[in-house]
């Protein structure tokens, strides 16, 4: 019995002089290759080795300044814990968060991630990354943020650092990133939060579900943070099997 030959239906050829036929073929043949990428974005790891810590905030920070040193703490104490630290591995509070993890490299391997886009004036990954990605573009270095954490931090930022929390608030909301903490410290993200709830949750028009005010974890304090991916992390240790990770 011969094997069964997968065929496909032979396409007509197009003219290169049809200008709607040719931006027809394109149009296809670019919705197929987001149909590959989608199908390959839903493979993950079966197992990781170890939890890892997204760390998102502003490259604008000083090393030194009050935000910059407690950022590099919070790492420190994650990266003890045997977390990995995940950043955007650009400078300011980024490379605050690498430098903490990198200072914790006491079980002699590499806790500190970068995972960086190609920007005109942030041309270098900081000093403190010690394994680190290049994106160009940010759709796709943030798809690899949600790819490779199991819990976010979010410190102070700017418009980027509320991007990238506004994406894991959506994809928390509708389930497509699931059991990951979003913890966001400081006044700024309280307020921000407290704005969603008042105006989209308003009795005239509602925008969102009241459930949905409740997925970041409103912090003020580094130690506050710590204690909540603490929390989370004690949980993945015990469903990887691992016990529970000592204080």
């Amino acid at each position: 019995m011969k094997p069964e030959v997968a065929t496909s239906k032979a396409q007509p050829t197009v003219s290169l002089a049809d200008e709607d036929a040719v931006k027809e073929v394109l149009s296809a043949a670019v919705f197929g290759l987001w149909d590959v990428v989608n199908s390959l974005s839903r493979l993950r790891p079966s197992k990781r080795d170890h939890y890892r810590v997204t760390i998102f905030g502003s490259a604008r920070a000083q090393p030194g300044s009050f935000p910059y040193e407690e950022v590099k703490r919070v790492a420190v104490a994650l990266a003890e814990m045997d977390c990995d630290i995940v950043t955007g591995g650009g400078p300011g509070l980024m490379q605050a968060a690498n430098e903490g993890a990198s200072a914790a490299n006491s079980l002699g391997r590499d806790h500190s991630i970068g995972i960086r886009v190609d920007l005109p004036f942030e041309q270098e990954v900081n000093p403190f990354v010690e394994q680190a990605y290049e994106h160009k573009t940010f759709f796709t270095r943030l798809h690899h943020f949600v790819l490779a954490s199991d819990a976010f931090v979010v410190v102070p930022g700017g418009i980027g650092t509320v991007l990238e929390l506004m994406m894991i608030w959506q994809l928390l909301q509708v389930k497509h990133v699931q059991g990951a903490p979003l913890v966001v410290v400081g006044g700024m993200w309280e307020e921000l939060v407290y704005w969603a709830k008042k105006h989209l949750l308003s009795p005239q028009l509602p925008l969102a579900s009241p459930e949905d005010m409740n997925i970041p974890i409103c912090v003020r304090t580094a130690d506050e943070a710590i204690a909540i991916v603490r929390e989370y992390h004690a949980k993945w240790l015990a469903q990887m099997g691992k016990g529970v990770a000592l204080s």
